[in-house]
């Protein structure tokens, strides 16, 4: 078993190390295996504990808590998270500390009743600002919600500095030095864990940074991984880079970009792309890219869909499909904020072309805008057909910038809509 350790004489280190850890919430691979980080503060009215560990590590958790503090002196409890793996051990910290008070965000609320399946609990919800008194050790609150579940928060020591980050600025890395300035090279580390776990919510790691930034702060102690005591402003400041718009120096206030991307089989798709694109650059103030699927990375197409206003992708019908680098691409969108984006799909078919109307299935899920219906075109466009591409090209650049007016559907158009799937569906039974 490990020790405790020291933070300072009065904070300690009371977490699990997990070096087996190969795999976390299925979508991180964790070859160094990861920490359960959970605190002590002590204070001249009592104890503080801070988070805790999964339940499977509750043994190390506890050795370590009873190595600076005895239960009856717990005052307070303090979840700045509820995932399992930093609350498996509370049920059993509740019925050794019954007298102990709970701290959870706001937010939390019904996450906790659920997690427990008590309704008899007792605990105080708190906001931004709110403060816990441990007599001369003041512990305060910030509220940084999805980072990366709705219910996150920050805990401020404000007598030593000290902000007990929850999984913001983590990582899964498992090393027993435990301190950033002690253990292995790990940033590959925590740039992945920004990458998988707190990109999708940019928007919120900048207001959380805005609540941090202004804070003095010694140590930064999140729940995984190594705790930053050596030149912690660093890792702030890497948050603030990575969260920043890559294009915000090469585009104008005003411009809107329009990436257009496409797969291939024999030329058709490519066409469509190409007229699409056209028809897009007439429209001030837009600016279009078109990335072929078959020759990038989609890595890097992650990096430019995260920036960019509007997407649109084209793929051709294969064996009643989409073709896999057009599902590989919509499947990395999980990974950033796509929600309200422009979005919109066309391509060629030779039979049945269900590729466009499953794309925008997709593209809708993911809670992106499709102000336009897709471009389905059988086997090799006609000029009438490329026509017809370039003008929706032109109709979805207008709509990103906000200059098409809203289209007013007649009933009878409706009706030959309805008309035209019902015969096309008749086609495919027979």
């Amino acid at each position: 078993m490990t020790q405790p350790v020291w933070l300072s004489e009065r904070v300690q280190w009371i977490g699990a190390f997990d070096p087996g850890m190969r795999s976390f919430d299925i979508i991180l691979k964790t070859p160094n295996g990861t920490t359960y980080n959970a605190y002590a503060v002590r204070g001249s009215e009592g104890v503080a504990v801070i988070d805790t560990v999964k339940a499977e590590c509750a043994e190390q958790f506890f050795a370590h808590l009873e190595a600076v503090a005895r239960y009856d002196e717990i005052k307070v409890i303090i979840l700045n998270h509820l995932e399992p793996d930093h609350t498996g051990a509370l049920p059993e910290l509740m019925r050794r500390a019954p007298q102990a008070k709970l701290y959870i965000s706001q937010s939390a609320q019904l996450m906790l009743k659920a997690l427990l399946n008590r309704k008899d609990l007792d605990f105080t919800a708190v906001i931004t600002g709110d403060t816990v008194s441990l007599g001369d050790r003041t512990l305060r609150f910030l509220h940084t919600p999805y980072l990366h579940w709705p219910d996150t928060q920050c805990t401020y020591l404000e007598e030593e500095f000290i902000l007990f980050s929850g999984d913001v600025f983590g990582c899964h890395f498992c090393d027993k030095r435990l301190y950033n300035d002690k253990v292995g090279d790990f940033r590959f580390a925590f740039e992945y864990y920004y990458t998988h776990i707190m990109r999708p919510f940019r928007e919120h790691v900048i207001n959380a940074l805005a609540l941090i930034e202004p804070l003095t702060i010694n140590i930064i102690a999140p729940t995984h991984g190594p705790i930053l005591r050596d030149q912690p402003t660093r890792y702030i400041e890497r948050y603030r880079e990575l969260s920043a718009q890559r294009l915000q120096n090469e585009i104008n206030a005003e411009e809107k970009t329009l990436i257009v991307f496409y797969i291939s089989a024999y030329g058709s798709t490519t066409q469509m792309a190409e007229m699409i694109r056209e028809g897009a650059e007439q429209v001030p103030g837009v600016r279009v890219s078109l990335y072929d699927m078959e020759g990038g990375d989609t890595d890097l197409f992650v990096d430019l869909v995260e920036d960019a206003d509007g997407i649109l992708v084209g793929s051709p019908t294969i064996n009643g499909d989409a073709v896999k680098p057009a599902w590989d691409l919509l499947s990395s969108f999980a990974k950033i904020n796509v929600r309200g984006k422009l979005a919109g799909a066309f391509g060629s078919y030779g039979w049945s072309g269900e590729a466009v109307r499953m794309l925008e299935d997709r593209l809708r899920g993911l809670k992106m805008r499709l102000p336009l219906e897709g471009v389905r075109i059988k086997l090799i466009p006609s000029l009438e057909e490329l026509e017809q591409c370039r003008q929706y090209g032109l109709e979805a650049a207008e709509h990103l910038m906000g200059v098409n007016a809203p289209r007013v559907l007649e009933m009878a158009d409706l009706l030959a809509a309805r008309k035209q799937t019902t015969e096309e569906l008749s086609v495919v039974t027979i």
